[in-house]
C-alpha cells in the first residue's frame, strides 16, 4: 500500500522524513523490525506529518503480519499431529495447504508434523488405546496431508547414495509404516524399489537380484506375518551373502532381528534410514576393499 507515493519499500530502503534507513541484511524478520523502528523515529521528529504518520500505521500492520505469521508456524506442528490423531483428513489437507501458503518447508510439514502424529497414533495403538480401524483412518488424514506437500518436497544431500527394496511382507496389508520409511528413503536420494503389501517371500530375493540393491527391507504388522521374514533372509544369505538386511513393524523388535539374522531393526522411519546409510557405507567400504586386493 502507497500513501502519498511513500510506501514501506520507501521506509525501509531510504528513511522516513530524513531518517536514515536502518540496515538489517537479509533477515526478513529483522528487516520488518527496522522498518519499524525506522516509522517510529520519523514519527517521533515529525508528529505533524501526516504521510509519516500513515507510513507508520503500514509498519505496524506490517511487523504484525509477521509476528501472526510466525504464530502460526509454531502452532502448526501440534494442527498437524492432531489432525493425524483425530483421523480429520480435511483438516490434514488444510494445515498441509497452509503449511505451504505461509512458506514452510515441505520436509518439515511433513516429518515434524504428519508424520510426527503418526508416531503417537503409533504409540496409542501398542497401548491399546486405538484399534485396526482407527489405525487405517488415521493413515488415510496422513495420506490426504501427504498427496499435497509430496510434490514440494526436497531431496536431502546426505553425501551417501543407495538403493533399496522395501516391502511388507506376505499376508500382512499394513503399509503405513512401510510407505513412512519409504519417503524417508525418497527424501534422502536413495533408489527405492516399492514391492507393495502382501508381497510373496520369493519376490524380495528376485527383486534384490534384479537390481542389485544394497539394502532389503522387509516389514511386517502381525505376529503370525513376521516368521515370513526369516525364511526372506535365509534365502537372501544364501543367493547375496554380503547383501544388507533390515527389518521392522509392530510385532518386531532387536531380539527378533537378531534371532532371524538381520542387520538391523527400525523402530521408526528416521532410524531406518540411519542404519540404512551406516549399512550401506560399511558395505560400500567393504566392497571397495575387494577389488583392492583384486588389483593387487
Amino acid at each position: 500500500t502507497f500513501v502519498g507515493g511513500l510506501g514501506l519499500a520507501g521506509i525501509a530502503s531510504s528513511g522516513v522524513g530524513g531518517a536514515p534507513a536502518a540496515s538489517s541484511g537479509s533477515d526478513p524478520a529483522a528487516q520488518r523490525q527496522a522498518t519499524l523502528d525506522a516509522a517510529l523515529s520519523a514519527a517521533e521528529a515529525q508528529p505533524d506529518n501526516m504521510e509519516v504518520v500513515a507510513s507508520l500505521g503500514h509498519a505496524y500492520f506490517d511487523y504484525a503480519v509477521m509476528l501472526y505469521e510466525s504464530q502460526r508456524q509454531r502452532e502448526s506442528v501440534p494442527y498437524w499431529q492432531n489432525a493425524v490423531i483425530q483421523y480429520d483428513e480435511d483438516t490434514a489437507k488444510e494445515a498441509s495447504q497452509e503449511a505451504l501458503d505461509i512458506g514452510l518447508e515441505a520436509n518439515d510439514a511433513i516429518f515434524n508434523g504428519l508424520v510426527s502424529g503418526m508416531v503417537e497414533v503409533g504409540k496409542m495403538f501398542e497401548a491399546q488405546e486405538y484399534f485396526v480401524p482407527e489405525l487405517l483412518m488415521c493413515a488415510d488424514a496422513l495420506y490426504a496431508g501427504l498427496d499435497i506437500l509430496k510434490p514440494h518436497v526436497k531431496q536431502l544431500d546426505l553425501g551417501v547414495k543407495g538403493s533399496v527394496v522395501i516391502g511388507t511382507v506376505e499376508g500382512d496389508v499394513h503399509d503405513i509404516g512401510k510407505n513412512i520409511v519409504k519417503m524417508m528413503f525418497d527424501v534422502a536420494g536413495f533408489t527405492v524399489y516399492d514391492l507393495g503389501r502382501d508381497v510373496p517371500l520369493d519376490k524380495f530375493v528376485q527383486e534384490q537380484l534384479r537390481t542389485d540393491s544394497d539394502l532389503v527391507c522387509l516389514s511386517a504388522m502381525m505376529t503370525t506375518t513376521m516368521t515370513g521374514m526369516k525364511k526372506v533372509i535365509d534365502d537372501l544369505r544364501t543367493k547375496n551373502p554380503n547383501v544388507k538386511i533390515m527389518i521392522g513393524g509392530a510385532p518386531v523388535s532387536q531380539d527378533v532381528a537378531d534371532k532371524y539374522g538381520a542387520d538391523g531393526y527400525a523402530k521408526d522411519a528416521t532410524n531406518a534410514l540411519k542404519d540404512a546409510i551406516n549399512m550401506i557405507e560399511s558395505l560400500k567400504k567393504m566392497k571397495d576393499e575387494v577389488e583392492a586386493k583384486k588389483a593387487k
